[in-house]
């Protein structure tokens, strides 16, 4: 291994990227006593995680209480094996299920990370072999940003285009609130009291002090990295890694005045930037869909261009390419922003919704609409693909948008002017008339919708029986019966908002084994490098088992990362960590 001479500066780990992934491995490295740098390429930290749910899948974990009887190994292999078919990895499988839970209590007991239940929340496909009901998604307790102090400023906000007015929610049962704030007492006072106190949030502070979601997890392991005198180097790209024979030894950090500086990493370094949904080329290698890498839009932040998978790729580490997803697919849609930048919206609430459909250019519907969204973005692909783009369009009757919503438009009583004189919003006094506006087959739409309205007039559906799994409905409205997210499309005028493909992350990350070290050609582990997050091959195989099978593998990982490097080490491990009781608030 090099000396310190050959280096600027010198560290047990340094981690690449500040997302759940990155920031979990440093935490959990710091706790079991190593020195550790955090780096960060762009001017605001916390990653994609900041912009997504801050949901996390993970089976058996100890915040759930499950019912009605309690979750198993046994259960989640089941359902893992059928989700993940072919691409079934049980070392890395095992070491996930087995660690997953340990890491949920490492981080409770020990840290500022406070997780809580989803009672409700069902795996993806609950009805399949080893699937549940509820239980194995939970997420992050809200936070108030002023405990971050001085470094709330640098927390990356969340995705502008899903919150409201830069106000953001931690539950459905909040989002229901504002879809009954003109039909129910209760939910205007709720919505009243919120607009206040985010109102003076913004006139104190410029912007949301009620972190939620995944912004409440990033601000939480941010809290307990700058807790623990972690620095973190904000603008500070890796541009390479150093290498003492195979050993990886160190890297190359660019600064914002265009020097770099030589820092060693005496026990490894970890690669966890993000993946590369902002990778034009490698797009254009591995999405089937974007053949020149611009057929797509991603809501994940401008710097998630591939700088991990490259790097490690530059030491002789392979990239997994074979997965049946490159992805985690989700139907978006643009938003053009005031100032002129094109905003994405995730489809991730309104297709579940009763009186709103999908249909391809053909005017065909093509899948169930209230599937999840990796569902619904593999079947965009397989049955849009025969035009200049995978396209498909949300429909909606006059009731059902002033209800719910359609995609960035919002429902009464905010207007809808804006986005139809944007482009955004189509309507038509028909539904011949908007299938020309949109480019759609005018009289297989009327076709459709007339076919489709035959069942949804008593809550069926026909031909995809929309509401029949339980993730269905448990996104669908449910006060709306026989079916939450069945209702006829019938009461004109008629609007559509056109969705194209997007991810919510990379899958075809970094080959790495149970103990996420890379692995290069022979598969034999890279000396001193690992991997976490997006940047780390997905251990789901390509699919989306349930909500969280991105941050719930990425956190273990990371966790899994550190005790490695620890062990190595002969640091102390964190076992004490682990038997103390879960700390979930509420």
């Amino acid at each position: 291994m090099g000396t310190a001479q050959q280096f600027d500066q010198e560290v047990d780990v340094v981690v690449v990227g500040t997302g759940a992934g990155g920031m979990a491995a440093a935490v959990a490295a710091r706790k079991k006593g190593l020195e550790v740098l955090l780096l960060e390429k762009e001017a605001l930290y916390g990653g994609t995680t900041a912009r997504s749910g801050g949901v996390l899948w993970i089976p058996n974990n100890p915040i759930s209480t499950f019912k009605p009887e309690p979750d198993s190994l046994d259960d989640a292999r089941a359902y893992l094996r059928y989700e993940c078919g072919d691409f079934y990895d049980s070392e890395r499988i095992e070491a996930f299920l087995a660690h997953g839970p340990r890491m949920v209590d490492f981080f409770v007991s020990e840290t500022d990370v406070k997780l809580i239940a989803l009672p409700d929340y069902p795996d993806y496909h609950c009805e399949s072999p080893g699937g549940r009901m509820a239980g194995r998604s939970i997420m992050a307790a809200p936070l108030d940003g002023r405990e971050l102090g001085a470094h709330i400023k640098g927390l990356r906000p969340p995705l502008k285009e899903i919150t409201f007015v830069g106000m953001m929610f931690n539950s459905s049962a909040e989002v229901g609130h504002f879809f009954n704030v003109t039909r129910s007492l209760t939910s205007a006072i709720y919505v009243a009291k919120r607009l206040l106190t985010h109102a003076k949030e913004m006139m104190l502070h410029g912007r949301a002090m009620r972190l939620t979601n995944g912004n409440a997890l990033a601000a939480r392991l941010a809290k307990s990295a700058f807790g623990l005198g972690i620095p973190m180097w904000l603008q500070s790209p890796a541009k390479s890694l150093l290498r003492d024979g195979d050993r990886v030894t160190g890297v190359v950090v660019g600064q914002a005045d265009g020097r770099t500086v030589r820092v060693g990493a005496r026990r490894g370094v970890v690669l966890a930037a993000g993946g590369f949904p902002q990778d034009g080329e490698r797009r254009k290698q591995l999405f089937p869909h974007a053949p020149t890498g611009r057929e797509h839009l991603s809501p994940a932040p401008p710097g998630n261009t591939g700088d991990g998978l490259r790097l490690a790729e530059s030491v002789g580490g392979q990239v997994a390419s074979d997965l049946p997803n490159a992805a985690a697919w989700i139907p978006v849609s643009r938003v053009q922003r005031a100032n002129g930048e094109t905003g994405v919206f995730p489809h991730l609430i309104d297709r579940y919704k009763p009186g709103i459909i999908a249909v391809n250019r053909k005017g065909l519907r093509f899948t169930n609409e209230s599937d999840s969204y990796h569902d619904m973005g593999m079947a965009m692909q397989q049955h849009c693909a025969d035009g200049p783009e995978v396209a498909a369009w949300l429909i909606a009757d006059h009731r059902t948008i002033r209800r719910y919503g359609l995609g960035f438009a919002k429902p009464f009583p905010l207007p809808l002017r804006a986005h139809l004189k944007s482009g955004y919003l189509l309507r038509g006094g028909t539904l011949a008339e908007l299938g020309k506006k949109a480019g759609i087959d005018a009289v297989q739409l009327g076709k459709t919708v007339e076919a489709y309205n035959v069942g949804a007039a008593e809550g069926k559906d026909l031909q995809f029986r929309r509401g029949w799994r339980v993730y269905n409905r448990f996104l669908g409205d449910r006060t709306h019966q026989p079916n939450p997210c069945v209702a006829p499309v019938a009461q004109g005028p008629f609007y559509a908002v056109k969705v194209v493909m997007g991810d919510l992350g990379t899958f075809a990350g970094i080959r790495t084994d149970a103990q996420a070290r890379v692995l290069d050609a022979a598969g034999r582990p890279v000396p001193g490098l690992f991997a976490a997050g997006n940047d780390n091959a997905s251990v789901m195989g390509g699919g989306y088992p349930g909500g969280g099978i991105t941050l719930g593998p990425a956190m273990t990982f990371g966790f899994i990362a550190a005790e490695t490097m620890a062990r190595e080490a002969g640091a102390e491990p964190a076992a004490a960590a682990v038997s103390r009781p879960s700390m979930a608030t509420a």
